[in-house]
C-alpha cells in the first residue's frame, strides 16, 4: 500500500516512518511520496536522502484539491499529516475518507482545534496546570482536530517543565506514536 506523507517543516516523524519502512515494521505499507506546503523544510532532505519522491505544494488556496490530485496520482492508499500545519478541506476529506490520518501534539480532545499547534499547545497545556500531556494520532475529518482518535501515548507534565522540555519529552513519543498507527492503519485497510 502506498503512503503519502505531508509535512510542514523538519520533518523528525517523517524520519521515524523512513526508519521503520528500512527496518521492514511498514509492510504492507511503503512510503511513496512526501508533500510539504514549505519550501526549503529539512523533511524534504531526509525523503530525499531516502531516495522518496517529493513535492511541493504551496499552502494556501486549493492546497486541498492539489493534494487530492497528487494523492490519487501516486494510487496512495493512506495520508499521514506528520508536522503538516494546512488545515485539509473539501474533497480530500470525502475521497479518504478513513485513510488520512494526523499527528497532535496533546491528548485530545483537550487542547486541539484551530491555531493550536506546536509550542502554542505545550504553552497552553503548562498554563492550565495539567498533570500529564503527551500525543494523539487521529483520523482526519472535516473539523480540525476532531476525528475519532486511533491511539495516544501520555508524559507526565513535570513542575520544572518549560514548553521546550514537555514538547521534547512528547516528540520522543510522537515517532512512536506515528510508525504505531501507520503499521495499524496498513494492516486495517490492506485487510478490506
Amino acid at each position: 500500500m502506498n503512503i503519502l506523507v505531508l509535512v510542514s517543516g523538519g520533518g523528525t516523524n517523517l524520519q521515524a516512518l523512513i526508519d521503520a519502512e528500512k527496518a521492514g515494521r511498514l509492510r504492507p505499507g511503503r512510503i511513496a511520496g512526501v508533500i510539504s506546503d514549505q519550501q526549503s523544510v529539512y523533511a524534504l532532505e531526509r525523503a530525499k536522502a531516502a531516495g522518496i519522491p517529493i513535492l511541493v505544494e504551496k499552502a494556501g488556496s486549493g492546497l486541498s484539491d492539489r493534494l487530492l490530485h497528487d494523492a490519487r496520482k501516486m494510487d496512495a492508499g493512506l495520508i499521514i499529516l506528520a508536522g503538516f500545519l494546512s488545515i485539509l478541506e473539501g474533497e480530500i476529506i470525502n475521497g479518504y475518507e478513513g485513510r488520512i490520518v494526523n499527528l497532535h501534539p496533546s491528548l485530545l480532545p483537550k487542547f486541539g482545534g484551530a491555531g493550536m499547534y506546536g509550542e502554542r499547545v505545550h504553552r497552553a497545556v503548562l498554563e492550565a496546570g495539567e498533570k500529564e500531556s503527551g500525543c494523539t494520532v487521529h483520523l482526519v475529518d472535516a473539523g480540525t482536530d476532531t476525528g475519532p482518535i486511533l491511539l495516544q501515548r501520555k508524559v507526565p507534565v513535570l513542575p520544572t517543565d518549560t514548553a521546550d522540555s514537555l514538547a521534547e519529552r512528547i516528540h520522543t513519543e510522537e515517532h512512536i506514536a506515528i510508525v504505531e498507527a501507520a503499521i495499524l492503519m496498513a494492516e486495517r485497510l490492506s485487510n478490506k
